[in-house]
């Protein structure tokens, strides 16, 4: 058996060793030097260590029964002196050790700025386990404060975690705005916003000239003269990889230690892996690379041919709350465009840089969801010529539309990456889920190592999990609302009762929210749940509500806005129409169409148009008639018996009659209606969410129908005799469905989840019930949004007038 020698248990040389045991076990006697005094952890996750996330043994890769499994000879904590590539030997602090091939992983050493006081004690990098425990120690002292030099990825991770542990903390940076490698200007505003908010100094363009302190750390020195007070300082300005080992053996090194593709130094009996390698002139700090290295070492250790191709590579940020992605470059050049979506209000932004008809560069912060999609999109030299108007909206929104994430998932190819740090793809997770029986997602972690790493691919993998296996998807059932909490939606509006929360922040507090402030997920959830259970009570918070919601108009894609005045009933007369007429041409109104909802949508209005248009459309009589929001979109009707010589009922007046009870109140989704005068059902009432078919006898009650992306014929509820009825049963299923469903589910969706018969029980079948529902949709609408266009001054400009750009998918009528 040959002997293999390692030095350094990183995570590079720990995966080449993996690979190299589930290859061959026997092949290699091996022998593993470390100058820390432990094996191989997982190193991105060092800042949730230093947070307080998460705990050393919870990052721990191979612990000492791995290592015994595998006999591998450990000599932790023993540093190397020096290699003899000709006698091919290692010498260590306690001993020499022959090898008949040697790996090299001595990664990097950070860069400590040259200044006076960079010697003092209470002055750490923070590279590994040592480092942040010292932080972590230091953070213990009440009223201690920390300087973070460096607005890197590192050095932001470490200013959150001190951040977290109560420190008061304050970030240097010598550029012009944070992670600039890696974001552009705007990204790295809205980034240092955020950080700010958490209570975390940001200074750009500052240049460190001392540390200052006698036996310790005591402040910083700027440039300009200002001091900073500190007890501790981490530098955080880069890492170099550590080659003195391998230079003093007399390998070929330049900034790191040459090797080829085949990861072969210059001595064809050592290789090199990780950080302290060079290749074709790159340097490699990111995972992803080191894992493709450590594959093709392990496949070279066992005489096999395999070449290690760099490949592009994504960058994100582990600070919980911060979500930042960036792939590819996104550097202005000649011949490049810019697609860019933006929304201060909510911190999200988003760019992608185009070079004719591919995707070069993309850079997202706040919403990060499609970020594998763009790397994909990049990595691959996609064309996206045939996508481009909706490119900036992501992956769900091609072809028009909103995909469920199922669909989405479904439509991505085999190849398609799924998790970046181990380059594993979709087809390797669908074979090993159908091949050995996964079901779980930490079963589907151990198997394929999906995820193993920083774990952000976590939520695509579980979307390829429950793709794959259909119902059977253990962790189908419980779907928590978003990142922020580990609770699902029915747990937390059972909470919001139970406890009588009756704000956004209490329910934070109370529930535990992970991220400060919630995110765009959960804020309009938690937003419409107090409206519905605290009418009268509970204050409407426009800032937790989508743009089309927050400045009462759909946003098109081309930024403009459509607005679309109701119609009760989809009757109309010649002065309203000869009133919008004459809106449209003082506006200059480019389009004016018909919808499918039986009214006029003025479409093409420019944002800083809309409380003009709103005025005049109010002196005409005519109101806001929702297209936008979470509420009664329409009430679709035919002429009915007045006209129709088929009709049985007054259709039109009943249709205007539900109309005027249900507008403005608030749903989960979106909700429309019709009543159609007679069977022959010409105003579509039997693909409604509630449908009213008259009949001679009285009237037919339907529910939970749908004519999008999801059509679905309703289900007969009840058969009613009189129209006070319709109201009183149609007015208590939509209460049932409001104090119910999800938000965001439609009501076949939410049918479909709590079952037919239950809503019959309750409607139908329980008096009491029902008319409790009645009565408490009926105290509802005293306090429903009634029109808000008619309240177009007050508040439009201080925050529903933001420069908002992003939006939900556009809703047809």
């Amino acid at each position: 058996m040959q002997k293999l020698v390692v030095i350094g248990a990183g995570m590079a040389s720990g995966r080449a060793l993996e690979h190299l045991f589930e290859a061959d076990a026997s092949a290699y006697e091996v022998t593993l030097f470390n100058a820390e005094p432990r094996g191989n952890y997982n190193r991105i996750m060092l800042s949730p260590v230093l947070s307080g996330e998460k705990s050393f043994a919870e990052i721990v890769t191979h612990d000492e029964n791995w290592y015994a499994a595998n006999k591998v000879a450990c000599r932790f904590g023993e540093r190397v002196v020096a290699i003899d590539t000709t006698a091919k030997t290692v010498t260590g602090e306690n001993g020499a050790v022959s090898y008949d091939k040697l790996l090299i992983a001595t990664g990097s050493a950070p860069f400590i700025i040259p200044v006076p006081g960079k010697d003092l004690k209470g002055v750490v990098a923070y590279r590994d386990l040592e480092d942040t425990n010292a932080m972590i120690e230091a953070s213990g002292t009440p009223g201690a404060r920390a300087v973070v030099i460096g607005g890197g990825l590192l050095g932001l991770e470490a200013a959150a975690g001190l951040r977290l542990r109560g420190m008061q903390v304050t970030v240097i940076h010598l550029m012009g705005h944070l992670m600039e490698r890696q974001l552009d200007e705007a990204a790295g505003w809205l980034l240092r916003r955020d950080l700010e908010k958490r209570g975390i100094e940001v200074l750009t363009n500052a240049s460190t000239k001392a540390i200052l302190g006698s036996e310790k750390v005591e402040g910083v020195e700027l440039a300009d003269g200002t001091v900073i007070p500190a007890d501790l300082v981490v530098m955080a300005v880069g890492i170099r990889p550590e080659t003195r080992l391998a230079k003093e053996a007399g390998l070929d090194v330049g900034r790191g230690v040459k090797v080829n593709a085949a990861m072969l130094t210059s001595d064809p009996d050592v290789l090199a892996v990780g950080e302290c390698v060079e290749f074709e002139g790159l340097l490699f700090g990111l995972v992803a690379p080191l894992y493709d290295q450590a594959k093709v070492v392990a496949k070279t250790l066992l005489g096999e041919e395999a070449a290690f191709r760099p490949k592009e590579l994504s960058t994100k940020l582990k600070v919980t709350g911060c979500d930042l992605f960036s792939a590819g470059d996104f550097q202005e050049a000649q011949g490049r465009e810019d697609i860019v979506l933006r929304d201060p209000a909510r911190g999200v932004y988003r760019r992608v840089v185009l070079e004719g008809d591919r995707m070069v560069g993309a850079v997202m912060y706040g919403d990060t969801a499609e970020g594998g999609w763009y790397f994909d999109l990049i990595r691959d030299g996609t064309d996206v010529s045939d996508m481009r108007d909706t490119l900036i909206f992501g992956q769900s929104y091609q072809g028009g539309a909103s995909l469920d994430p199922m669909a989405a998932v479904a439509a991505l190819p085999d190849e398609a990456e799924i998790c970046g740090c181990n380059g594993v793809c979709k087809g390797a997770i669908v074979s090993a889920i159908k091949g050995q029986g996964l079901t779980t997602l930490d079963e589907v972690k151990a198997v394929t190592k999906a995820s193993a790493s920083c774990g952000q691919c976590a939520p695509k993998v579980e979307q390829v999990l429950a793709f794959t296996l259909g119902d059977a998807f253990k962790g189908a059932a419980r779907k928590t609302m978003c990142k922020c909490t580990e609770l699902t939606h029915g747990e937390v509006r059972e909470a919001i009762r139970a406890k009588q929360l009756k704000a956004i922040p209490a329910v934070m507090q109370e529930l535990g929210w992970k991220t400060p402030g919630g995110c765009a997920t959960c804020r309009p959830a938690l937003n419409y749940y107090l409206v519905c259970d605290f009418p009268g009570e509970y204050v409407d918070d426009g800032r937790s509500r989508f743009i089309n919601e927050r400045v009462h108009a759909n946003i098109q894609k081309d930024g403009t806005f459509s607005v679309v005045p109701r119609m009760w009933g989809g009757l109309t007369s010649a002065a309203e129409l000869r009133a919008i007429a004459d809106i449209a041409d003082k506006h200059a109104v480019p389009t004016v169409k018909m919808t499918g909802g039986q009214r006029i949508d003025l479409l093409g209005v420019a944002k800083e148009n809309l409380p003009a248009i709103w005025k005049d459309l109010n002196d005409a009589g005519l109101v806001s008639g929702h297209a936008y929001s979470k509420g009664l979109r329409t009430v679709k009707t035919c002429v009915g018996k007045e006209w129709c010589r088929f009709g049985t009922q007054n259709s039109m007046d009943l249709g205007i009659q539900l109309e005027k009870l249900m507008w403005g109140s608030w749903t989960p989704a979106k909700v429309k209606l019709a009543v159609s005068g007679c069977p022959r059902n010409c105003s579509e009432a039997t693909v409604k969410d509630i449908g009213v078919i008259c009949v001679d006898s009285g009237f037919d009650l339907h529910i939970s129908g749908a004519a999008g992306l999801h059509v679905r014929a309703t289900d007969l509820l009840c058969h009613v005799d009189t129209e006070e009825e319709v109201l009183e049963y149609s007015g208590a299923v939509l209460q049932m469905y409001r104090e119910g469903a999800w938000y965001l589910e439609r009501i076949y969706k939410w049918q479909e989840r709590v079952g037919l018969d239950a809503i019959k029980q309750a409607i139908v079948a329980d008096e009491a019930t029902r008319k409790a529902y009645w009565q408490r949709f009926l105290f509802s609408q005293k306090f429903a949004q009634v029109d808000p266009w008619a309240e177009r001054v007050a508040g439009f400009e201080a925050h529903e007038f933001s420069p908002i750009t992003i939006v939900q998918p556009l809703a047809a009528e």
